[in-house]
């Protein structure tokens, strides 16, 4: 090949690429803090393409991707570095997009996170979700939370991914880690089969239908901590995206079972910041409370929910996407336009930055004196963790 595609990828992390597109009759793409930047001037051929695919793939993924024009996979290069790909169709021709993974799974403080994930890491029970657009960060935060269990509890963890990204080693807990496609066809049969492997923590990678949706409410429903992502903007979209995965008549059964084993939902926005190169995480977060459990099985009051988490600050550790970006804003990590384009009431937004809306709004001064730098938690070390045995 003209172009040395894995050249482009080992350079990947001295460049702080996130991303690289490869498509047919355009120069690869790097994506850097979120936007997209020329990796070289040449531009790849359909050869160059194809060839590169027979390059990175099995036989057998080879065979799988000519019948289904699409194709997930885990890809680790000679230098060490581990790519999340996929590869698909556009216009006849094949492109591919690479998703550099850390060797290493980032911590809470590394990915600015809030310090309640901590607690929600280590529920004995119930259903977490992770939401958010695609490249939101969703299967990082997801990998903290694994990471943060594995080093402080002694449990059996189980995950199933569609490809694996970060890989875990035992270390309090054991942990088996399952891919779709090499080692379960299904995230529903994976997730099943992963009920009789004695699992205290199941993660699952996304969930996409009805049956994966069920038999994970029914996981958590009879004791194990239940881990997963959706793609949705924030909370109130994910109570809503679960219901339509089922039919209306079923609807208010999902809702009580949903009711009685949702401990959170954590939705992500990546902003980039002003002071360095980098982003933030803006995260809104709903924690199953009482009130919360309530507006979700009555449909009247479903959507005051987001009233909920704005007031929920002080007592449950909840938070509004525009406390978030408050928060990040006025510790000058992020700008105002940014935080103006990523928050939900951008009106709102402004006039609380003018102090037309005072800061003593309800939900809003518990929130601003909940918040502190998460460096005073310092992690547990390394040499107080026991390996499992």
């Amino acid at each position: 090949m003209a172009i040395d595609v894995i050249k482009l990828l080992s350079n990947m992390p001295a460049k702080t690429a996130s991303d690289l597109h490869l498509r047919v009759n355009m120069p690869p793409i790097y994506r850097v803090h979120g936007r997209l930047l020329p990796a070289v001037r040449e531009f790849l051929s359909r050869e160059d393409m194809e060839n590169l695919i027979h390059r990175i793939l099995t036989e057998k993924q080879r065979q799988r991707f000519d019948e289904e024009w699409e194709l997930d996979l885990g890809l680790n290069i000679p230098t060490g570095e581990r790519f999340r790909v996929n590869i698909y169709r556009e216009r006849g021709t094949p492109g591919i997009a690479f998703r550099l993974i850390s060797n290493q799974v980032p911590n809470f403080n590394e990915l600015n996170l809030p310090k309640i994930l901590k607690k929600l890491s280590t529920q004995p029970r119930g259903l977490i979700l992770v939401t958010g657009v695609t490249g939101s960060g969703k299967s990082t935060s997801l990998a903290s939370m694994i990471d943060y269990i594995n080093r402080n509890k002694g449990v059996n963890i189980l995950t199933v991914e569609d490809p694996i990204e970060y890989v875990h080693t035992n270390r309090r807990s054991i942990i088996a880690q399952r891919e779709i496609g090499s080692d379960c066809r299904t995230f529903a049969m994976g997730l099943r089969q992963a009920l009789r492997q004695d699992p205290d923590v199941i993660l699952v990678g996304e969930i996409r239908d009805a049956e994966t949706m069920s038999i994970a409410l029914s996981a958590a429903d009879t004791g194990h901590l239940v881990m997963s992502t959706l793609h949705t903007l924030d909370s109130l979209q994910a109570i809503y995206r679960i219901l339509s995965f089922f039919p209306p008549h079923q609807h208010q059964e999902i809702r009580h079972l949903l009711s009685s084993t949702l401990q959170a939902v954590i939705s992500q926005r990546l902003v980039p910041r002003c002071d360095k190169p980098g982003r933030v995480p803006a995260v809104e977060i709903l924690i199953g409370t009482g009130a919360v459990r309530e507006c979700i099985v009555d449909p009247a009051k479903t959507s005051t929910i987001r009233d909920l988490i704005a007031e929920g600050a002080s007592q449950y550790g909840m938070q509004s996407y525009d406390q978030s970006l408050m928060w990040f804003y006025q510790n000058e990590a992020i700008s105002l336009e940014l935080a103006l384009e990523n928050s939900t009431n951008p009106d709102d937004f402004k006039l609380r930055v003018d102090g037309v809306l005072s800061g003593s709004d309800r939900g809003w001064a518990e929130f601003a004196s909940t918040q502190s730098d998460l460096s005073d938690e310092s992690e547990e070390p390394e040499n107080n963790e026991k390996k499992a045995e």
